[in-house]
């Protein structure tokens, strides 16, 4: 299965690390004109480049929390054929009791993961109705899908979010020819949050952490890059309102 986005541009926001920054980097090698945005922006600029496969990494600064910072974004890639919100994460988080957490704390997550998919795809939106086709892939979670090995009850609910907002905005993009699908990763040590996360659990649990995958190892970027290549395509024109679990096995 050939797979090219030769004159497709792309915004991928959350870009600057692991997952976003690798599904960077595979859109733009398959051709498409990729505009790379984070509020990291200094890290971007380390991938900003034209890429072997003829297509270009853009990097530009976004608050996704705001949505005049999103549509800047959208103002300067001149539109999108394909979005790709990762952005979200713990914000720096730890598990507390639910009484210890401030509904500052909550929004926080809350506003990263799921008002940011929210703002993106709306402001992406007018563009693709108008040439009738466009690909909305959000990176969402397993903790969207099943008990959230986070412990943090707004991450949990951002990403349940998440997974309902894609299944809300089928029905109204579809007859516009715009998909709308999200792909749920497995746990991956792909920045500091996730590294602090994976050495705050006991040592027992991360030894038999891989024995509970079906695949027997760990997920790596490149695994939800795949995945997003796939819904992006025209391979998948007639795929929208899913959740595609990426974690190697059951969610269990």
């Amino acid at each position: 299965m050939l797979i090219r986005f030769d004159g497709r541009s792309a915004i991928v926001a959350g870009a600057a690390r692991g997952i976003g920054q690798t599904i960077a980097r595979s859109l733009a090698g398959d051709g498409a004109r990729v505009f790379a945005c984070d509020l990291l922006v200094d890290e971007l600029k380390a991938v900003a480049a034209h890429v072997e496969g003829g297509g270009e990494i853009i990097a530009t600064g976004v608050d996704v929390t705001d949505d005049k910072s999103i549509a800047e974004v959208v103002h300067t890639a001149g539109g999108a054929d394909i979005l790709v919100d990762v952005a979200g994460g713990v914000r720096g988080q730890r598990p507390r009791p639910l009484e210890e957490v401030s509904g500052d704390d909550f929004d926080s997550i809350v506003d990263a993961n799921l008002k940011a998919a929210f703002l993106f795809a709306r402001a992406v939106a007018p563009g693709m109705k108008a040439k009738g086709q466009g690909r909305v892939v959000t990176i969402s979670s397993r903790a969207g899908l099943a008990t959230s090995l986070a412990g943090i009850q707004s991450y949990a609910a951002a990403k349940h979010g998440q997974i309902g907002l894609v299944k809300r905005l089928v029905q109204e993009l579809g007859p516009f020819g715009i998909t709308v699908n999200s792909v749920a990763p497995g746990f991956m040590a792909t920045s500091p949050d996730y590294v602090r996360q994976w050495n705050d659990w006991p040592a027992a649990f991360r030894d038999n952490f891989i024995k509970s995958i079906a695949m027997r190892r760990m997920g790596r970027p490149e695994d939800i890059a795949d995945a997003v290549t796939f819904l992006a395509s025209e391979h998948a024109s007639w795929i929208t309102g899913q959740t595609l679990p990426v974690t190697g096995g059951p969610l269990a």
